[in-house]
Formats: C-alpha cells, structure tokens, sequence
C-alpha cells in the first residue's frame, strides 16, 4: 500500500541567503541613483544629461534582484510558519510588515512626490501637499493595491506591500502546500530536469503584461518565486538537483536574456505592448529570470558545500553578517526618500554626470545607514516602526 511523502521539515535557515537579501537592498542605491540618469524611467528627479547605457546595465538587475528577494521571503516564510503556526505567523508579518508600511506611507513616502513636484517647478509648501498626498480612494481592482489617489503612491513600498499580501494569502493554505510540496521535491530529486518547469507560468504570466513600476515583472510572477521559495527551495533533494543545473541554467539566462533586447531597445512600451512581439519578448525576459535565479542559487550552495569543512568563520565577518542581515527591511524603507532627497539637491550642481552619479550614492549609502544605527537600531520606537524585533536598546 502506498504511503503519503512525509511533511518535510524546514531546513537549517540559508545564511548566504540572508546576506544576499541585503546585498540586493543595498544594491538598490546604486540602481535607483543610476535612474537619475536613465531617458526613458519616469523617476522622481532627472539629471539634464542622461545615457542609453543606464537601461542596459538595469536590465542586468531587474532580471534577477527582486525575484531573489520575494524567494529568500518565501524561504523565511517557512521557517516562521513552522514556529509560530498560521495565526502566529499572520500576526507576526502584521507587525513586522504592515507597522513599517503604514509608517512611511505616512511620513517618507510624500517626500519623494513632493520633490518631483518642486523638481517641475511647482513651489507647494510641504504640509499642504502632503494632505493632497493622503486624499485617496479605494481602488479594489488593483488589488493588494487598494488605495488610489492623484498625488498618493505606494513608491518603493509596493514590494512590502505585495509580501504582506502574500504572507497573508499564504498562512491559511500553508499545511496544504506543504503536503504537495513534498511530492514535488521527491520528483524534483528524482528527475532534476523538473526544475526547469516553473519557467513555463512565469513566461505565461509576464507575456499578458508587466509593470515598469515593479521592477518590470508582473506582480503575480513574484508570487510564483514566494511559494516555490516556500515550499522547495529549502529540501535538500531540491537544492541536490539546483546545483546539478547551475551551469546549463546559468548559460540559457544569459541567452534568453539576450534575445530579448530587440524587444526591450526598440518597443515604445514593451511592458503593455500588446503586439506579439512584445508578448514574447516578455515571456523569454520571464523564463530568463527564472534561470538566472536557479544559477544563482546553485552557484552560491555550491560555494557554500565546498567551505563547508573549511574554518570556522572569524568572530568579526560574523558579526558584521549578523549586522548587516537583519537591517534589510530597514534599510529598504529607508533608501528611496533619502536618495531622491539627495538626488535633488546634486542635480543642479555644473559637475560630470560620473561625479554626481558617485556622490548620490556616496551621501545616500551614508545617511540610510546613519538613520538605521542612530534612529532605528538603537531606539525601541524606531525598532517597532521599522519592522525589527523588539529588544533592549544595542549598545
């Protein structure tokens, strides 16, 4: 008689994972400055000179960076449901996620609005737009987007906004996914060939759209790489079969990546174009980013394997790691207000483009994690509307 594959239990937390997370975060300085520069990205404040070059190199992260982010949330995502259960974990991302929205929706989300209003000539003093900013109306349709406004925006926030959306869906079907996501390792083992499969309804999905404001995907392609971070990327048997293929997946991302350039360098709009060559270049840009995620993610447990029996890690890069893992939300919620505030005030200046490019990143780098060490990390408020587990003040 058959039986049923055992739940798996969640495996030990990925700690390159975890470092890759704000990795990425703080890599989004240097891409959102690069914006500053780019002709064809309605960003906040613009630099007069701008470069072509800015939306090659931005493909290069989009492809990968944040699918990366929502699987590494997926993965943490199974670890905190295994600790808490589905109402512990609901509770706990209301906390940890809506706290931190709701709290700069309100105080650092008007900020960059309001510079772009003054960077167009439009002189309004701060208090009063910011009303205008909170004049809003539901909008269900746009669902988990569900507030609408003429000034209003949800900015750089739509990323915690679609990760509280998903943890919420996810908490109620987690033991059933659970359950079907242990058959789906076991085969995965198996047949590794398998894991090329999830490129298919991410091309699916992309193809009837993407959203340039969200990092060029479509917003439920994101939830494909949340729930397989949730339910596979963890197993070991998954993991065995990802470093098998880290190399034939790394070098068919670079080639779908590739094949999408006519599209993306010659369509006027190629993320709503509706032609089917703008279709099927977002389907190839989908499953490329699928692949570069999977070579990623081999190439780094393969590195991790062979350090395995190497010498323990010194005392400094752990603390350091330790450090700079958990200031990821904060320093995400932070960055983009400080850096168009900065971006504002160094556009005017007579200098290179190179030099202003390097002090926006510079000054930004410098204040977000000033505010993070002196106004978040240190202060019990601060940790409570940024997301971090409450404790004693660090010294």
């Amino acid at each position: 008689m058959p039986t049923e594959p055992a739940r798996p239990a969640p495996a030990a937390r990925r700690g390159e994972l975890d470092l890759l997370r704000t990795f990425v975060v703080l890599g989004l300085v240097f891409f959102h400055a690069a914006l500053v520069f780019s002709p064809d990205d309605d960003y906040y404040v613009k630099n007069r000179d701008t470069t072509d070059a800015v939306t090659v190199l931005a493909g290069l992260g989009v492809v990968w960076a944040m699918p990366m982010l929502f699987l590494v949330a997926g993965i943490g995502a199974r670890h905190s449901l295994a600790r808490r259960g589905p109402g512990g974990f609901a509770r706990e991302r209301l906390l940890r996620l809506g706290v931190p929205l709701v709290f700069a929706t309100l105080v650092l989300n008007p900020l960059p609005q309001w510079l772009r209003e003054r960077a167009g000539g439009h002189h309004e003093p701060y208090g009063s737009f910011w009303l205008r900013f909170l004049s809003v109306r539901p909008d269900p349709a746009d669902f988990p987007f569900v507030l609408d406004g003429r000034f209003f925006e949800t900015g750089h926030l739509w990323f915690v906004v679609l990760l509280l959306a998903f943890g919420l869906l996810l908490a109620p079907a987690a033991d059933v996914l659970a359950r079907h996501g242990g058959r789906a390792a076991e085969a995965v083992g198996r047949r590794p060939a398998l894991l090329w499969l999830p490129a298919v309804p991410l091309a699916a999905i992309d193809a009837t759209g993407t959203e340039e404001g969200l990092a060029g995907w479509n917003r439920w392609a994101y939830l494909v790489f949340f729930l397989y971070g949730h339910a596979l990327a963890g197993d070991d048997r998954v993991r065995a079969a990802t470093r098998r293929l880290t190399v034939p997946a790394g070098v068919l991302g670079l080639a779908l990546f590739a094949a999408t350039a006519p599209g993306f360098m010659s369509l006027d709009d190629p993320f709503t174009d509706g032609s089917p060559f703008a279709a099927g270049t977002r389907a190839l840009f989908g499953a490329a980013g699928w692949c570069w995620v999977l070579a990623i993610l081999g190439a780094l447990d393969r590195r991790r394997s062979a350090r395995r029996a190497a010498s323990r890690e010194p005392g400094t890069a752990r603390r350091a790691r330790a450090y700079l893992v958990v200031a990821a939300l904060p320093l995400y919620v932070l960055h983009q207000p400080v850096l168009v505030a900065v971006a504002y005030g160094v556009i005017g200046w007579d200098t290179p483009a190179p030099v202003k490019y390097a002090v926006i990143v510079a000054g930004t780098l410098a204040v977000i994690l000033l505010l993070y060490e002196y106004g978040v990390r240190r202060t019990a408020a601060g940790r409570v509307l940024f997301g971090m587990r409450t404790a004693a003040a660090p010294r």
